[in-house]
C-alpha cells in the first residue's frame, strides 16, 4: 500500500504542484494515511510471527520487526526523492521549451 502510494502520487506531486513545501506535505499526508491503514491490516500477522514457540498470551513477543521499520521509512524517502524529480522534472521541461531571449 505505501509503495503504491509513493509510485504513483509522489512524482505526479513534485511535477504538477508548484508549491514544494505544499507538494511535500500532500505526499506525506497520503503516505501516512497510507502507513496507518496498512499498519492495522497487518498487525495481528506481525504479533502472530512474534511469538516465541510454546508462549501463550498475546503480550509476548520474541523479537521486533525493525526491518519493516527500515523498508517503510526508505519508502518515505524515496518519495521525497520522486517529488522532488518531479520538480526538477517540470523545471528542466519548462527551460527548454521557453523561448530563448538572446536569440529572439
Amino acid at each position: 500500500m505505501i509503495a503504491a502510494v509513493t509510485i504513483l502520487a509522489a512524482f505526479p506531486l513534485g511535477y504538477f504542484i508548484k508549491s514544494w513545501f505544499v507538494a511535500n506535505t500532500t505526499y506525506a499526508i497520503a503516505y501516512l494515511w497510507a502507513l496507518i491503514f496498512q499498519a492495522v491490516y497487518l498487525l495481528p500477522l506481525f504479533l502472530e510471527d512474534m511469538k516465541p514457540p510454546g508462549a501463550t498470551g498475546d503480550a509476548v513477543t520474541a523479537n521486533f520487526p525493525f526491518s519493516y521499520g527500515a523498508v517503510t521509512l526508505g519508502m518515505f524517502l524515496l518519495g521525497f526523492l520522486l517529488v522532488r524529480l518531479g520538480r526538477w522534472a517540470r523545471q528542466h521541461r519548462a527551460a527548454r521549451t521557453a523561448p530563448n531571449p538572446v536569440n529572439a
